[in-house]
């Protein structure tokens, strides 16, 4: 996983509620458990008609939003569905960091565990920062995770939380793989133990 540290970029404003995990990666696109490929299944169903053509007036297809790195959205974003695609198809997109007035749980969780920083901010700060992203070529804001800081074209900064253990993930690129296998050192040793008292279980 690749560390989040100092994110730089155009932020594109979805300024809708309840942005479901189908909405983000509908059902057509979870036949692989393949990470890349899914930008083009992101919000298809928004992006394309029954036609599949280009709905050239949706956000991601306009510029500069077509190389998005953060999203703005409403309350509850990436709520139904448990599907782990959805935050891979936002990161093959390139976009690494989702900030909205409220998550749905499990979403939340997935985004951490695949290098997402996903921000919850009050309602004013939000009305903020789609003011930001309506800006175009103008729409780029920064995010420091170290400093817990968002800040916009004009020079504000808001500022938000985040739970210590999950910064620190993100901060130094540890999934849950790389969690494990900080611990090596200790499982090794473990096991050596446990094979000298129980030499059964490894036959």
């Amino acid at each position: 996983m690749e560390k989040f540290t100092t994110l730089t970029g155009i932020a594109a404003a979805l300024p809708i509620s309840n942005v479901d995990t189908d909405m983000i990666i509908p059902k057509q696109f979870l036949k692989t458990i393949k990470r890349t490929g899914l930008s083009k299944g992101l919000f298809y169903e928004m992006r394309y008609d029954v036609n599949g053509n280009k709905i050239a007036d949706f956000v991601l297809h306009r510029e500069p939003y077509t190389k998005a790195k953060i999203l703005i959205s409403g309350e509850n974003f990436g709520c139904g569905s448990s599907r782990e695609h959805a935050p891979w198809a936002l990161l093959d997109f390139g976009i690494s960091c989702v900030i909205a007035q409220s998550f749905a749980d499990i979403f939340f969780n997935n985004c951490f565990k695949n290098g997402i920083l996903p921000i919850a901010l009050p309602k004013e700060d939000i009305d903020k920062l789609l003011d930001d992203a309506s800006r175009g070529a103008n729409a780029t804001i920064t995010v420091d995770l170290e400093k817990q800081e968002i800040k916009g074209p004009d020079g504000g900064t808001i500022k938000f939380d985040v739970e210590p253990f999950r910064k620190h993930c993100l901060l130094n690129g540890l999934d849950d793989i790389a969690l494990t296998l900080e611990k090596k050192n200790k499982i090794d040793s473990f096991e050596k133990t446990q094979k000298a008292a129980q030499s059964w279980l490894y036959n």
